[in-house]
């Protein structure tokens, strides 16, 4: 599987591939991936590309793709390209009524990409008490509660218990409940 992981510096995109290079490592898988920083500590954006299996460069090419995870609906609709035809998005939305925009529905629809979303600064917000800091794992949810590449929610569970603080451990296991039950195939 190859995954773009995209958003914003400080959203905790190097954590999740942290977590789902775990995953991948436990159940016997090679893993390979490459972080474009960018202007990471200025909120700027940040890709990761997350390998597992077979693969002989970290790079993932436009059009390659598996999966496009985006912590930032901005960062999702400017890194689509990385998806292959047939690919799933697994986006953050903010402003829902972009999805709704012509072009976009024609591109999504011409290269059969399956969109998930979620509002996962809402869930965070209502359920959370606006801890945003949370918003990876919530993604992560997001992940497992898709189906899309083989995550399952117990096997994401154990993974936080191995790699998160201990003092962030009950929320981040709250939020990744609140990912996994807030997604939505569109």
């Amino acid at each position: 599987m190859q995954c773009i992981i995209v958003g914003l510096g400080g959203q905790g995109i190097l954590f999740s591939s942290r977590v789902m290079g775990h995953l991948a490592l436990a159940r016997g898988e090679k893993v390979m991936g490459s972080e474009v920083h960018g202007m990471a500590q200025r909120g700027g954006s940040v890709i990761s590309h997350f390998k597992m299996g077979d693969y002989d460069s970290p790079m993932i090419p436009e059009g390659s793709a598996d999966v496009l995870v985006a912590f930032d609906q901005a960062e999702a609709f400017r890194n689509l390209s990385f998806l292959k035809e047939g690919g799933d998005a697994i986006i953050n939305v903010d402003a829902p009524e972009a999805l709704e925009n012509q072009d976009l529905q024609s591109y999504l629809e011409k290269q059969k990409i399956s969109l998930h979303t979620l509002k996962g600064y809402d869930l965070l917000q209502a359920e959370m008490g606006g801890k945003f800091l949370f918003l990876n794992v919530v993604m992560l949810g997001a992940l497992c509660g898709s189906g899309v590449g083989g995550f399952s929610l117990e096997a994401m569970q154990e993974a936080l218990r191995e790699l998160a603080p201990p003092k962030f451990l009950e929320a981040n296991l709250k939020a990744l409940e609140l990912g996994y039950r807030g997604t939505r195939k569109e």
